[in-house]
């Protein structure tokens, strides 16, 4: 697997079952995949053997994801930043990556809810967190399942953002 270098990537920030399969996803499009995982053993199974062995085991990742647990590294001269983590853990990510974040990439999020404590939605939380203006927040929802995505079959997605071309 060969890196694709600064730029030209989507960084995926969270290497659990839904974002690996949105990697693989934008993978299967033609688009070179950086996942941050927190652990390293997760992120060397997907370099070394195209598998998230914790998520989708059986499912073979295409060569164009790698996978890193440098957030800086993850995020350098990202296109686009998918925010995969827990929803309660997302402040707190967002506040230690603030400044790794590239200037203008979407961050796209692809966690329902509201964040415990101060009601916000998921949306709302990354505006606070990063300072960043909310057009250039993408909130992608279902109807589906990340079982389903990820070996392919037919669902359903929602993309919604402020900022119209953003969100095509």
């Amino acid at each position: 697997m060969t890196d694709p270098g600064p730029g030209g990537h989507v960084a995926v920030m969270g290497a659990g079952s839904w974002g690996t399969t949105f990697g693989i996803v934008l993978a299967d499009a033609g688009v070179p995949v950086r996942i941050w995982a927190r652990r390293g053993p997760v992120a060397e199974a997907i370099n070394r053997h195209h598998r998230n062995p914790d998520y989708l085991d059986d499912l073979p990742l295409p060569p164009s994801i790698s996978a890193t647990t440098d957030p800086g590294h993850a995020l350098a001269g990202a296109r686009e930043v998918v925010l995969a983590v827990p929803s309660q853990t997302l402040r707190a990510n967002l506040q230690a990556w603030s400044g790794l974040l590239p200037d203008d990439a979407s961050l796209v999020s692809l966690m329902k809810g509201i964040e415990l404590g101060s009601q916000l939605r998921i949306g709302a939380v990354v505006v606070e967190a990063t300072g960043q203006p909310l057009d250039r927040v993408v909130d992608v929802s279902g109807p589906n399942l990340a079982g389903e995505i990820a070996v392919r079959q037919p669902t359903a997605t929602v993309v919604a953002c402020v900022d119209h071309d953003r969100a095509d």
